[in-house]
């Protein structure tokens, strides 16, 4: 039963007014003594030319008291609703207790295909810090939408193509050797790749150089291909441990690289609707008419760009997938690249280009600063999880030296801080990790949630066996009874709302709630050692409590230990 539903019908019955408008209308006060839900009358004034607080009285006298509710209120011009706790209780819990790890869960997408573009780090360039936010927040997308329904199609648009590789040869052929590149992997490509640009501040020549070595990449040189597969193949190694600590996996890993035999037929394209321009020798389409800058297609020296592999993906993606919408994670700075190449696929003449979403973050920092892989200063996601897993193990070695298998549970609790920390943030927000913050068992963080899913496992586990059926649900009156089942019958649509906003925090702030409260109902109220009918009612709320917040975890791609 949707209480909320219900009230809004009893009220489009009693005022005359359309259900949606009724609906509309219904609020939840934020003072509870006002009731459950509230109706407003001041809209009303005008149509039935009365005092508003007349017109509450009004229609509070035509109002049918149903079961479901204990007590109607007129207070000013609002009609105030007390749900029966003990019908609200039963109506949420045993919705989640029959549902179980489908609660939440809907078909709303059935049959549409949703493509995410999300994580894509860069080809011979250490997976750092930095790419954690595209990756985390994508995967969360991911399941989200999952969980409604939709198809998920993931891709991990790799940045293994462009000027970057030239540079990288040009390195690798000056200060590289094949010895070196073998033994210490991508950290020797990073450490000519930064060396490079320390060079080319005194020597512009060697970027010149670096844009003739990727032409001839484009060309099919020899020379130039084998060298950026073998830097592909050392980096791939690197990127997919890295996925499996943070258990993300893609549906296809399409990068750049990919596209570049699809893209001469898309420039024909745009040369045959009149849309390409030549300008300075280079190759633009004009955006004048919309106020942005040009989007350059092709360069002078006849090189391709980011624009032109990112429309040829898309194209390539509609035409693969039918996409019902195409998501990319990537961070703030990048609006107006989106912004323009997207208004080329207008330009173009296909209306799908609405369905084109640029979903924008901040950025993610330590304390030393903005984090840099032309001057070095990175911070390996690699080398952050595995602190994150050892500081962990100091606090569980500290709290439960006794705790069995302390390495998976670090592993667990020290990466699902990690992950929580980042998805808790709006994504446009940027992030500042602060370990102190981030593993702490009683703030609003990934252990403390992870934390409460173990203690509801613990209260289960020294329960023995106990029957769901019969509850007697009107043991449930007390306020962190009420609290936790208004959460839990709230957890779908925080679902459909992270959705709709492509906004995980949505998710993770809720979870956050949900243990707050549940915690709260933990130290009111005597489960175990409690009378019998109302010890079942109680561990009802626990079973419910537990089965929420391992799904809800779940999205958020973090596990949800049993102990801790």
């Amino acid at each position: 039963m949707d209480f909320k539903v219900e009230v809004a019908k009893l009220l489009a019955a009693a005022a005359d007014v359309p259900l949606e408008d009724a609906l509309a209308t219904v609020e939840i006060p934020a003072n509870k003594t006002m009731g459950d839900f509230a109706y407003p009358c001041f809209r009303l004034a005008k149509v039935f030319r009365k005092a508003p607080p007349m017109i509450a009285q009004e229609i509070s006298e035509k109002l049918d008291k149903p079961e479901f509710i204990e007590q109607i209120q007129v207070v000013g011009a609002y009609v105030n609703f007390y749900i029966n706790k003990g019908v609200y209780a039963q109506a949420v819990l045993n919705n989640v207790l029959r549902e179980k790890e489908n609660f939440g869960k809907s078909d709303i997408g059935n049959g549409k295909i949703i493509v995410i573009d999300y994580s894509s780090p860069n080809i011979a360039k250490p997976f750092h810090v930095g790419h954690l936010r595209s990756t985390v927040i994508g995967n969360a997308i991911y399941k989200i939408h999952e969980e409604l329904g939709y198809k998920c199609v993931g891709v991990n648009h790799l940045g293994d193509w462009g000027t970057q590789f030239g540079k990288l040869i040009v390195a690798y052929r000056n200060w590289g050797s094949k010895e070196a590149v073998e033994n210490n992997g991508i950290q020797e490509l990073m450490r000519i790749y930064v060396k490079f640009h320390d060079e080319a501040e005194n020597n512009p020549a060697l970027d010149d150089e670096a844009r003739l070595w990727f032409v001839k990449m484009q060309e099919g040189d020899e020379e130039a291909l084998t060298l950026w597969k073998w830097f592909y193949e050392i980096s791939i190694k690197e990127f997919e441990r890295v996925y499996e600590m943070l258990g993300v996996k893609f549906d296809a890993y399409t990068g750049e690289s990919f596209y570049n035999d699809k893209m001469a037929p898309v420039v024909e394209e745009l040369k045959d609707k009149n849309i390409l321009k030549e300008s300075e020798g280079a190759m633009i389409v004009d955006l004048e008419d919309k106020n942005m800058p040009p989007c350059l297609i092709i360069r002078k020296d006849g090189g391709t760009l980011y624009a032109t592999r990112d429309i040829t993906a898309a194209l390539y993606r509609k035409k693969t997938y039918n996409f019902e919408k195409c998501i990319y994670l990537t961070a703030l700075d990048q609006n107006l690249h989106f912004a323009q190449w997207f208004e080329v696929i207008h330009k173009m003449g296909y209306d799908w280009y609405k369905n084109l979403i640029h979903v924008p973050f901040g950025l993610v920092s330590l304390d030393s600063g903005k984090l840099s892989t032309r001057h070095g200063n990175v911070v390996l996601m690699e080398d952050l999880l595995s602190q994150a897993i050892g500081e962990t193990k100091k606090i569980i070695e500290e709290k439960n030296p006794n705790l069995e298998n302390k390495e998976e549970v670090s592993k667990q609790v020290g990466i699902g801080a990690v992950i929580f920390n980042d998805l808790y943030n709006g994504r446009i927000k940027d992030v500042v990790f602060s370990w102190e913050r981030m593993l702490n068992f009683d703030g609003e963080t990934g252990p403390y949630v992870q934390y409460t899913h173990a203690r509801a496992c613990s209260i289960l586990k020294r329960a023995g066996e106990f029957s769901l059926e019969n509850i007697d649900y009107s043991k449930l009156s007390d306020d962190a009874s009420l609290d936790i089942c208004k959460l839990l019958e709230a957890y779908p649509d925080k679902i459909k709302d992270a959705a709709i906003k492509l906004e995980p925090s949505i998710v993770t702030r809720h979870l956050v709630a949900i243990a707050q409260a549940f915690n709260k109902f933990y130290h009111d109220n005597p489960i175990l050692n409690s009378e019998a009918e109302v010890r079942q009612a109680r561990l009802a709320v626990v079973v419910a409590v537990k089965t929420v917040m391992k799904e809800g975890l779940s999205l958020l791609g973090i596990d949800a230990p049993e102990q801790m």
